[in-house]
């Protein structure tokens, strides 16, 4: 079953689904409410639809997101399901094992290191990523835990120079556009 819900909240938008067994809530700055409003309710039917159906399989987070500036957008787990003060409040990237960022790929790595998602010309950004790091059971679950779309590209920790120590931590990937909790529901 599928329920939808939206409010205001001082400076952002909340709005909530349940997908499958999934619930899902996803928070924009009021700054971007009106880029992004209008896409709300189809991102939350078809964001973050994740197979998995023992811990030790890798996680499968399938998605389409309207209305983003073209280009790369850091995409990771953060660490809150807290959306109290908008996705400012998610915390820092899921980071159980307290290493450096990486990317997707990298053995040092965040759990929540998704790398970056590709909007086209369009705006659209489609992406299935299948990750080993995510879990949805046991100790390091990202049940309860935020989505965060970002701003810019994830530079995967590689980042150079001045930008090196920003780089290990979140990959500069900028401002948090929007973002979503991932929950259990009937």
């Amino acid at each position: 079953g599928r329920k939808n819900g939206s409010n205001l909240f001082g400076n952002s938008v909340v709005t909530t689904a349940l997908i499958n067994k999934y619930a899902i809530t996803l928070t924009v700055s009021r700054s971007f409410r009106d880029r992004f409003y209008c896409w709300l309710r189809e991102l939350l039917e078809r964001i973050l639809r994740q197979i998995q159906e023992k811990e030790s399989d890798p996680c499968r987070i399938q998605g389409e997101i309207k209305g983003l500036t073209p280009g790369l957008h850091g995409f990771h787990v953060h660490q809150y399901g807290d959306l109290t003060n908008g996705c400012t409040s998610t915390g820092s990237h899921f980071n159980p094992f307290n290493k450096t960022h990486g990317g997707p790929r990298d053995e040092n790595r965040h759990n929540g290191d998704l790398g970056s998602i590709e909007a086209g010309p369009d705006g659209v950004a489609r992406f299935n990523i299948t990750d080993p790091m995510v879990k949805l059971h046991g100790k390091n679950s990202v049940i309860g835990r935020a989505v965060v779309v970002h701003a810019n590209v994830d530079d995967l920790g590689k980042g150079k120079g001045s930008r090196r120590k920003e780089s290990l931590k979140t990959g500069n990937a900028g401002a948090r556009l929007a973002c979503g909790v991932i929950g259990i529901a009937q």
